[in-house]
């Protein structure tokens, strides 16, 4: 796997209120002042088709309700149905209301296009309701069951999803290359850790997407919001970190391609 990583920018006072197209500088090296679109700033499906290919809404530990009550509005208003193809969860979804709001995000019925693996807050299978993943209407009762791990195929990419919580020590690069390179994965997507963004390490690349409601954990009490967005293209991978910091939503991009 070769990649190459390219500039990544924030926008450090994004207004909550408002969703359109707006300016950042670029860092760390200096770039001219440059419109920043995103993919949930891009209006109709269609448009954000063409400009950035299959999108994917990476997520996870929401810890609904125990830990936390609901998703920040800022974020509730970026994350609206059929704008993304495809969401990958961490686990530690919380409810089975929650699990249903990821599938209406791509549809309702394509629940195939929602993959999720087991946090370690998550319902063992033995609890698990007989619930089918796969039907149209909506789950209730108690959460499906989930697996432990998940690799899914995201145009050149092979991306393996991991909870996080078996790994030791938690959140450790080399421990995770190793996993990685048990599933066979160019990109591997990993919850539990809280604090977010994109590693490249050891011939692969990690993700980290936090937690979407900012919820604590057993190491961190003060946890900022967050969810990774991808636009994939092929070989190529442009990843959006968006972070509520104070109130405002700040964004960070970086891309990779596969060669």
């Amino acid at each position: 796997l070769q990649c190459g990583v390219h500039h990544i920018y924030h926008q450090t006072s994004y207004p909550t209120h408002n969703l359109s197209t707006t300016t950042a500088e670029f860092s760390p090296t200096q770039h001219p002042r440059n419109t920043l679109a995103t993919p949930l700033h891009s209006g109709t499906p269609k448009a954000m088709a063409a400009n950035f290919g299959e999108l994917v809404l990476v997520l996870g530990d929401h810890h609904l309700p125990s830990r936390t009550v609901t998703i920040p509005d800022p974020f509730k208003r970026m994350l609206v149905p059929n704008k993304m193809q495809h969401v990958v969860c961490t686990g530690n979804i919380g409810c089975v209301e929650e699990y249903n709001r990821l599938r209406d995000l791509v549809g309702g019925s394509a629940a195939s296009n929602v993959h999720c693996v087991a946090g370690e807050y998550d319902l063992q299978s033995s609890d698990a309701p007989s619930n089918s993943i796969g039907a149209n209407e909506p789950l209730s009762g108690a959460m499906p069951s989930f697996p432990e791990t998940k690799v899914i195929q995201l145009g050149s990419f092979r991306v393996g999803i991991i909870g996080g919580h078996q790994v030791a020590p938690h959140g450790d690069l080399r421990a995770l290359s190793m996993v990685r390179k048990r599933l066979g994965v160019d990109v591997l997507v990993c919850g539990w850790r809280r604090k977010n963004g994109v590693v490249e390490f050891d011939g692969g690349y990690y993700i980290f997407p936090g937690s979407i409601t900012g919820a604590y954990s057993s190491h961190t009490a003060e946890v900022n919001p967050s969810f990774v967005l991808l636009a994939v293209q092929g070989n190529k991978v442009v990843c959006y970190v968006y972070e509520l910091i104070n109130g405002d939503v700040d964004v960070s991009k970086t891309e990779f391609s596969k060669q």
